[in-house]
């Protein structure tokens, strides 16, 4: 009710702003824009009214409801209110992502997603949502990289005997992958079409899965992301060729990748954010932004991350929306060049 009553006080701010700019020009308009401001502030400090909660497009146990959980109780405490998270999984990410995008503009519905926001909307005929249009972006919280990986002993021990493999005998080497439109699949892609070589894809339902074939020998070589790998390659029985982010991952340092292998604006990396409905008053947006990246700083917050596979970015709203508008028409050229669509 008293958000209800300030959302109603600030329409009634704004049309004494554009009948007072009508009437009597610019200096009643900074009196009028002193109380929509006021309001706006106040709206802020209401908020939550009750609890909050983080719809995670996806089951239980990957990235996204990683950071969700690793979240969920330091937001709390910063917001005064429970903050629960709902798995709503389904069409590859897109009926918790188009949830999302319709529920009420208040806050009090957010979004914690992966990569699949800005690859979906041009895979699918008809995702469900604009990753522009749609959301307010909250916070770039992390990312973890993709690598191209073989068997230690299948007699590939670089990107480059790779490339030149493949040159040597197009289309006889295959990769594996977590499936249709996942980012190892994706960067795949446009590695390939960067380095000019021919390689068949063969989709896994998973990343277990896809893994496995890599282990096996079912595949050549693997796209996967770190998320899961590392224990093979500290096992030494998968040798990682090059690693896909803008930057060396620490936990492989001897790794390069792909600017560093002659390949440069080829970065693919799995991230995820958080995001809220568009048309969400920007007072809270900018609390939850500042609450949230206060909390990925902390050292034992970040450590627990990476340990999961995640490097903490903690970027704003206008870090997340420059990532946004970067990648939606990056992937989609990919999935276009490629004729790639979902099953």
């Amino acid at each position: 009710m008293a958000a209800r009553k300030l959302n109603m006080r600030t329409v009634r701010s704004a049309l004494i702003i554009r009948r007072a700019f009508l009437q009597i020009g610019a200096p009643a308009l900074a009196i009028a824009l002193s109380g929509v401001m006021s309001a706006g502030i106040a709206l802020a400090a209401a908020y939550p009214e009750r609890p909050v909660s983080i719809i995670v497009p996806f089951p239980p146990g990957g990235a996204s409801d990683s950071l969700a959980r690793v979240l969920t109780k330091p937001l709390t405490e910063a917001l005064g209110k429970s903050v629960i998270i709902e798995n709503r999984s389904g069409a590859g990410g897109n009926i918790g992502i188009a949830a999302a995008a319709r529920a009420k503009p208040d806050g009090h519905t957010l979004l914690v997603t992966s990569s699949v926001l800005v690859v979906n909307p041009s895979l699918y005929k008809q995702a469900g949502f604009d990753p522009v249009k749609d959301f307010a972006p909250i916070v770039d919280a992390g990312a973890s990289p993709n690598v191209i990986a073989t068997r230690t002993d299948s007699g590939i021990n670089s990107i480059a005997d790779f490339i030149a493999l493949a040159r040597s005998k197009p289309d006889l080497l295959n990769y594996a992958s977590a499936g249709i439109g996942v980012t190892p699949h994706l960067g795949m892609e446009l590695f390939k079409s960067r380095a000019k070589i021919s390689v068949t894809h063969v989709p896994y339902a998973g990343g277990g899965p896809a893994i496995l074939a890599t282990l096996s020998g079912a595949t050549q070589v693997g796209s996967h992301n770190i998320l899961g790998l590392m224990q093979h390659v500290n096992a030494g029985t998968i040798r990682v060729l090059v690693q896909t982010g803008s930057k060396r991952w620490p936990e492989l340092p001897n790794v390069p990748t792909l600017a560093e292998a002659g390949y440069p604006n080829t970065e693919s990396e799995t991230f995820v954010a958080m995001l809220a409905p568009a048309g969400t008053p920007q007072e809270i947006v900018d609390r939850l932004a500042k609450e949230t990246i206060v909390i990925l700083k902390r050292r034992e917050v970040r450590d627990l991350l990476r340990q999961m596979g995640l490097e903490v970015i903690a970027g704003g709203p206008e870090v997340l929306r420059a990532r946004i508008a970067r990648e939606v028409p990056m992937w989609k050229d990919v999935i276009d060049k490629g004729n790639i669509k979902a099953e």
